[in-house]
């Protein structure tokens, strides 16, 4: 690892703050990713059309940018003027999901006087850090003739409370515990009358849709507090989702800046922001599912290729699943394995677990340290203690699955999983330079 003085780029780290906000579901982030793309000149390609070579200059086979949107998922890619079939491709991969608290089937509930949302816990949260923050809530409705909304109640509609430490004297001695059913349920109104469908009927207000439109939702509740720069220096930020909404925005503005640059690129550069990565990735949208290699295999097959230009593409593809990970933290360095400490613009982290909870391997290094050194960027190394398990990303199973080389990288934070994470100014820049570098080759 080499030594680097500060990267802050200011507009770069305002413009992921931006991103942020505006992903308050991984529906908001991927519409808000393909927005981005399309002023870069990527155009949609529907699942449903045949892509085939055509005439038309949006075939999916021709030249330029392209991207597919399903759900919460974004896979884009980008056909460099005159690539072979079997040309490989170079994938920054990431997820677009956050743990949360999401709305159940009948979420009209209430006691005592107070009106609540009923909710389940998404993903593994940090319990304690929804408690007593103002929530707004966003996410998908799906009307009667089977289209979709976004919707977004960006202000204080929500509040989980806490119990006041009079009626539980033990909180300070024993610590705080949560009953995932009991305690997690959040306010919204006062009344004894629970009317069933009363959330619905006021989302179908706010989005402008007529009563009972509404057949089908996916919600979810979201701080309304922005994010913002942390510290006598403004070292840090501190923002939510940036697990992992973070390397979603550093792979958009890395595809974004090869898809512009001009220059002839050797390989076919690509992003895929996949959903329900917190909870096991097996879904149509997750990265277990078959999106990413339905999509690599119709473009080249659009592009004249044959499955044994599919089969050379895929043997010299590289993979970089990008995901935050942990920072060395100040109060509890003795969690963290004793020669390993990431901190904060330290720059970004290559992940490596011997047991393949993340997909690195010693030629993977080699691939992410010419990146790194193209992009004059320093990088850190993180391994878990051997007496903690260790988590894992979606880089073992986008190996797996799809038997390409896969190396997992990604930005270290401090708060992973809270509803408020914390990171370095420098850091995510520095990673969208090194994305940028691996997907030019």
């Amino acid at each position: 690892m080499s030594s680097s003085p500060s990267r802050f780029d200011r507009g770069h780290t305002d413009d992921l703050m931006t991103f942020l906000a505006a992903g308050p579901s991984p529906y908001h982030a991927v519409a808000s990713t393909a927005e981005r793309l399309e002023k870069a000149g990527f155009r949609q390609v529907a699942e449903t059309d045949a892509w085939t070579v055509t005439p038309a200059a949006e075939a999916a086979g021709s030249s330029g940018g392209k991207y597919v949107l399903r759900g919460g998922a974004i896979v884009a890619w980008y056909v460099p003027e005159g690539a072979a079939p079997h040309t490989p491709f170079r994938i920054v991969g990431a997820h677009t999901d956050s743990p949360n608290l999401r709305v159940k089937p009948l979420p009209d509930s209430g006691a005592h006087g107070w009106r609540q949302v009923a909710v389940e816990i998404y993903g593994g949260p940090l319990l304690n850090s929804w408690l007593d923050r103002d929530l707004g809530l966003a996410g998908r409705l799906t009307l009667r003739d089977g289209t979709t909304r976004l919707v977004n109640v960006d202000r204080p509609l929500l509040r989980v409370p806490q119990l006041a430490i009079h009626l539980d004297r033990s909180v300070s001695a024993e610590g705080l515990k949560l009953d995932k059913q009991r305690h997690l349920q959040p306010v919204w109104g006062l009344g004894d009358d629970v009317r069933d469908g009363d959330l619905i009927a006021f989302l179908e207000e706010t989005a402008g849709l007529a009563a009972g439109e509404v057949t089908g939702w996916d919600l979810m509740v979201h701080s309304v507090e922005p994010p913002a720069y942390l510290g006598r220096d403004k070292e840090l930020v501190a923002g939510p989702r940036m697990d992992n909404l973070l390397s979603v925005h550093a792979g958009t503005a890395a595809l974004a800046a090869v898809a512009t640059s001009g220059g002839g690129l050797p390989y076919i550069p690509v992003l895929a922001a996949f959903d329900h990565e917190e909870n096991g990735s097996q879904s149509d949208t997750g990265a277990d599912g078959p999106l990413l290699g339905s999509v690599l295999e119709r473009s080249v097959f659009a592009r004249g290729g044959s499955y044994e230009d599919k089969a050379r593409a895929f043997a010299g593809t590289v993979c970089l699943s990008s995901d935050t990970g942990h920072a060395v933290h100040p109060n509890y360095a003795e969690r963290h394995d004793p020669t390993h400490h990431p901190r904060v613009n330290g720059g970004p982290i290559l992940k490596v677990n011997v047991n393949n909870r993340y997909a690195t391997d010693g030629s993977g290094r080699a691939v992410w340290a010419a990146a790194c050194e193209k992009a004059n960027v320093p990088f850190q190394s993180f391994v878990s203690s051997n007496s903690m398990p260790c988590g894992t990303t979606i880089g073992p199973i986008t190996a797996a699955r799809h038997g390409i080389k896969t190396v997992d990288i990604g930005v270290a934070i401090l708060s992973m999983h809270s509803a408020r994470e914390l990171c370095g100014v420098d850091d995510p820049h520095l990673l969208a330079s090194a994305l940028t570098a691996f997907l030019e080759g």
